[in-house]
């Protein structure tokens, strides 16, 4: 098989490729950059490659930052568009990392970097696939909870409106809710809300 064919064939089974796949596979990533001067692979961010004939999922941004981040969690707003709860549309990803991981330096796709530790950053996640890359996004039970947690970054609002859908669409249940609020702390913090919506 050519060169030009193995990186085709990498780009159409992993979705998004980066030079670092290109080095472990034994090929030189310089054939990224013959492959998009010819028009079969095209950036799609600094140092993500895609097949440039693939129609792109609007989650895009959430496989780049898997990509980089392979260790992070996708939470908050972005785990509220990702599972339909609510009206939120965040222009950056919103990541949740190790409260020991190193800052990541990318700029595109542009991140919200959230410090979580032990259960609360271990709980409540879901493997997705998006755009062939396995991408970590929490449960609609632990994103509503998260949005209570930290309830003085984004809002009260939105932690209220994200509760309100999660159950009306029934994402989640109410148990799921309070057994992520054990796990989170702040079990004292949403039992009025909790009460309200029954």
């Amino acid at each position: 098989m050519k060169t030009a064919e193995k990186v085709l064939a990498m780009a159409r089974r992993q979705g998004i490729l980066r030079p670092k796949d290109l080095r472990e596979a034994g090929v030189h990533p310089e054939n990224l950059r013959r492959l998009c001067s010819s028009g079969k692979l095209r950036r799609s961010a600094r140092g993500l490659y895609v097949l440039a004939d693939r129609d792109v999922s609007p989650n895009i941004a959430f496989a780049q930052a898997a990509k980089w981040l392979p260790h992070g969690v996708i939470c908050l707003l972005s785990a509220l568009r990702f599972h339909e709860i609510g009206t939120q549309n965040p222009f950056e990803v919103w990541i949740a990392l190790d409260r020991r991981a190193r800052t990541p330096r990318i700029q595109r796709p542009p991140l919200r970097v959230m410090r979580f530790s032990g259960k609360a950053f271990t709980s409540g996640i879901g493997e997705h696939r998006i755009e062939g890359v396995s991408v970590r996004i929490y449960s609609p039970a632990k994103t509503v909870v998260d949005c209570f947690k930290y309830r003085n970054k984004i809002g009260i609002d939105v932690a209220i409106e994200a509760l309100r859908g999660a159950i009306q669409s029934r994402k989640c249940t109410l148990a799921q809710i309070r057994e992520q609020a054990e796990v989170c702390r702040v079990t004292k913090v949403m039992t009025p809300y909790l009460e309200a919506v029954l």
